[in-house]
Parts: structure tokens; sequence; C-alpha cells
């Protein structure tokens, strides 16, 4: 039985999340019709990372597992072509390696932040941005950002429905800088808490308006605390950009 693995991209905002959910529209569901659809076949399709409600990506990974073998380019054509109706594509596909897993497998995640930050918002891009009217200083974020990057018990960035059996990640990249109008946030680890990703954007952003120094969030990280989190950034502007293995 081969196993195909797939680079999808998805815009996250008809969705609720990544994960099927019963009577719910998803991406993994969204998936699996297109797979029946071509292939007859009802198949699980397993994610490297489940986004939530309104996230976006470029870089997800996926794998199917079919009865029969397609070449690459036929799968991937097929499924985008019963996915024309949803915000859903298949950017490539190949044949995986034995053993291979899309969520096991993984050794990093890699996510975007994106700040629309100015006085007007977002038109063309409504949605896929956090609008952030106040001004930010994203030298200090990223200086505040340093503070994350390591072996820590991120409880203070943790959401309190999180299925994690251990608050302890290791955040190994976190940046911040600014393009024109726009800032953004870059953090890769091997795997994420819930919401971890939000709840930092958002801390960094009190830094970034001056309400928090750095040794603020350094103190919201060792109170090991939700309370201590600042306000939680909105889906809109987090994309899974990349998994490697």
């Amino acid at each position: 039985m081969p196993r195909y693995r797939l680079l999808i991209e998805y815009d996250g905002r008809p969705y609720r999340g990544y994960q099927a959910q019963a009577g719910l529209p998803s991406v993994q569901g969204a998936l699996e019709k297109a797979v029946l659809g071509f292939s007859g076949e009802d198949v699980r399709a397993h994610a490297a990372g489940r986004t939530d409600t309104g996230v976006h990506a470029t870089g997800q990974v996926v794998h199917i597992d079919l009865t029969k073998t397609w070449a690459p380019d036929v799968v991937r054509d097929a499924m985008n072509a019963h996915l024309v109706q949803d915000r859903v594509v298949i950017l490539e596909v190949e044949i995986a390696l034995e053993g291979w897993h899309a969520r096991f497998s993984a050794k990093e995640r890699r996510y975007l932040y994106r700040i629309l930050n100015r006085r007007a918002p977002a038109a063309l891009e409504k949605g896929q941005v956090w609008h952030f009217r106040k001004p930010l200083n994203a030298e200090a974020m990223h200086e505040a950002a340093q503070v994350l990057v390591g072996h820590h018990d991120f409880t203070t960035f943790r959401d309190m429905h999180c299925q994690a059996k251990s608050p302890m990640k290791t955040l190994d990249v976190a940046r911040v800088w600014r393009e024109g109008e726009e800032i953004r946030l870059v953090f890769e680890a091997r795997s994420f808490l819930h919401r971890q990703v939000r709840s930092m954007a958002g801390s960094l952003t009190e830094v970034g308006v001056g309400r928090w120094s750095l040794a603020d969030l350094a103190a919201a990280l060792e109170a090991r605390d939700r309370k201590a989190c600042g306000a939680v950034a909105p889906p809109d502007g987090l994309y899974l950009t990349g998994v490697g293995y």
C-alpha cells in the first residue's frame, strides 16, 4: 500500500481548523472528500500539525495511504480538480519512504505571524493579517523574543485546553522584523503547545507598544501562569510555513 506525501496550502478562514469535526467544515474533511472523489477510497489524511480555526498554511505536510499506486502528479491534479470549490490546494505529491509519517517523523515546524501595523485596516488581506493600529517597535520585539528561545516551561503561553502531556518545549528560533507596514514574527521548534505561537505573538506586541519591557516578558515566562500572558493574537495572521524532516 503506497503512502503519498502531500505539500499543501490553504486559507484557514472557511474552516474550523485542520481536524475533521462532525458537521463542520475542516481542511482534513476537504482533503479526504477529494481523495474519495478521484479514487473511491475512504482514507484518513494525517497532517504534520493540526492548525486551529482560521489559521492558514503555505507549507503543511500531509500523508495518505492508497491501495492503488498512482503517479504522484495524477494524485495532485486529481485532488485539485475535486478541491476547486475549497480554499485548499495540493502543491506537490511524492511517494513517501517506508515508515515515514507526516506527524511523527517531523523534526521541526515553522510558523509565520503577520501583523499589519498601520492606522488603516486591511482590504485585500482582511482575515490574513492581524491589523494592529498602534506603532510597534520591531527591534524591541525581536530583542525580547530571544528570552523565549531555548528549553522552557511554556505554561504561560499554553492554552488552558491544551492536551500536551508536558508544558516543556524547546523553541529553536524566534525572529521579529519589519517589512514596510508589516511586522513579521517567525518561530521554529520541533513542536508547539496549543496556541503557543499566538500567545507569544500577542505578548510580544505588549513589548512593541512599550507596555512591557524585556524583563516583563521574561517575568511572564518565569511565572508559569496563563494569567501572566498578554492578549492572545487572533488566528488571522498565523501561517504554518514549513515542516522539517
